[in-house]
C-alpha cells in the first residue's frame, strides 16, 4: 500500500529535547558536561534525520509501485495483493509465537490465499464459506499436534491470522473491482446512473490509500510540532490527540485533492462519488485508520514488540505499513455499497 513516515514507538509525538525519555540531561545523567550532553543531542538529532530519510526512500520506491498496480488491476493487481497478504499474515503468526503460542501456519497462509483469490475470482459469499471451512480445518489440523495444552491459543490465533490480514486485504481487490462487485448488489442500470464504471475502483483505491497515509504522515508531524494530551498511552505512549486530529484534517484535504485531481484529468472515474459523500467519507476513513493503527500497536503491545519485521528499511515490517489500510478499505467499501443502496429507487 501507499505509504508515507509514521510515527515510532522510540519518537514521543511533540517532545521536545527536554522532555523526551532518551534525552541526556543533568537530572538523568549527572556525570555528563555539557559537552558531551550537546553531542549526545546532536548525535539523536542526526540519528532522527537518518531515519525519515530511510523512510522517504523507501516510501519513494513503495508509492509508485502501488500506483502502477492499481492502474493495471487484472492478475498483477491480485499477485501483488497475495504477495502482501501472505508476508503480513506470516509477520502477525510471528507475534503469535513471541506470546508463546504455535500456530498451524501453513493452514493458515493456504486459506488466506484463498480467501484473496475467491475476492477476486468469487464473490464475497464465497469467500465467507472459506472462513468456515478454516475454522473446521484447523479444529481438524490441531488433532494431530501433540501440543494439545495450547490447543485453544492455536487454533484461535491461527484463524484470527486469516480473518484479521487476508479477509480485509481482499476488500483491496473487492474495491480495485468496485463495478463487478456491486453489481452483484444493485441492479446494473442503476450503477451506470451514478457513474460506476470499470475505472472507479482506480479512484477509490487511491482516494482510500491517499487519505489513510496522509493522515498517519499528518499525524507524525502535527504530534511531534503540538502533541500534548496522550490519545492512548497504555497502548501507545507516542501518539497524541493533538496529532490524531492534525492527522484528519491533513488525511480529509488529500482525498479532497485526489477527488479535485481526477475531477479534472479523469472525470469519469471519480463521478461516482460527490463532493459532499467524499467529505464525510475521507473524515470516516482517517478514524477508522487511527483505529487500526491503534489497534496493530495493542497487538505489538502485547506480544513486546516494536515491529512486527524488518523487510522495509526505516518502515519495519509490512503490517506495520498496512494497518490502517487493512480497516480502512473494507470501510470504504461497504460506505460505497451503503451509499449505492441510498440511491437506489
Amino acid at each position: 500500500m501507499i505509504e508515507s513516515v509514521s510515527q515510532t514507538e522510540d519518537e514521543p509525538e511533540g517532545a521536545t529535547e527536554s522532555s523526551r525519555p532518551d534525552a541526556v540531561g543533568r537530572a538523568q545523567a549527572p556525570g555528563l558536561g555539557e559537552s558531551e550532553e550537546a553531542a549526545a543531542a546532536a548525535q539523536r538529532r542526526a540519528d532522527r534525520r537518518a531515519d525519515l530519510l530511510t523512510r522517504l526512500a523507501t516510501a519513494g520506491v513503495l508509492i509508485p509501485l502501488v500506483l502502477w498496480a492499481i492502474a493495471q488491476g487484472g492478475l498483477i493487481y491480485l499477485s501483488i495483493v497475495i504477495a502482501i497478504g501472505l508476508l503480513a499474515q506470516h509477520e502477525f503468526y510471528g507475534l503469535i509465537v513471541d506470546k508463546g503460542a504455535r500456530p498451524i501456519e501453513s493452514v493458515g497462509l493456504a486459506f488466506g490465499v484463498a480467501v484473496i483469490l475467491l475476492a477476486y475470482f468469487g464473490t464475497e459469499y464465497q469467500a465467507m464459506l472459506v472462513m468456515t471451512a478454516t475454522l473446521l480445518s484447523l479444529m481438524v489440523a490441531q488433532l494431530g499436534k501433540n501440543e494439545i495444552h495450547e490447543a485453544m491459543a492455536s487454533i484461535s490465533g491461527t484463524f484470527f491470522g486469516v480473518f484479521y490480514v487476508s479477509w480485509l486485504l481482499s476488500h483491496a481487490v473487492l474495491l480495485r473491482k468496485f463495478d463487478s462487485a456491486a453489481a452483484a448488489h444493485q441492479d446494473p442500470a442503476l450503477l451506470v446512473t451514478l457513474g460506476i464504471t470499470p475505472e472507479t475502483g482506480i479512484f477509490l483505491m487511491i482516494f482510500a490509500l491517499v487519505a489513510v497515509v496522509l493522515c498517519d504522515a499528518g499525524a507524525y508531524f502535527a504530534g511531534r510540532a503540538w502533541g500534548r494530551m496522550k490519545l492512548a498511552p497504555e497502548i501507545s505512549p507516542n501518539k497524541s490527540v493533538e496529532g490524531a486530529l492534525g492527522g484528519i484534517i491533513l488525511g480529509v484535504l488529500g482525498g479532497l485533492v485526489t477527488k479535485l485531481l481526477f475531477d479534472v484529468f479523469q472525470p469519469d472515474w471519480s463521478a461516482a462519488l460527490p463532493w459532499s459523500v467524499s467529505i464525510f467519507f475521507g473524515l470516516i476513513l482517517c478514524v477508522v485508520g487511527i483505529v487500526g493503527d491503534l489497534v496493530e500497536s495493542l497487538l505489538k503491545r502485547d506480544a513486546e514488540v516494536k515491529d512486527t519485521g524488518a523487510l522495509l528499511p526505516g518502515m519495519g515490517g509490512v503490517l506495520d505499513r498496512i494497518d490502517a489500510h487493512l480497516l480502512g478499505l473494507p470501510t470504504l467499501y461497504y460506505m460505497m455499497l451503503g451509499y449505492l443502496y441510498f440511491q437506489a429507487p
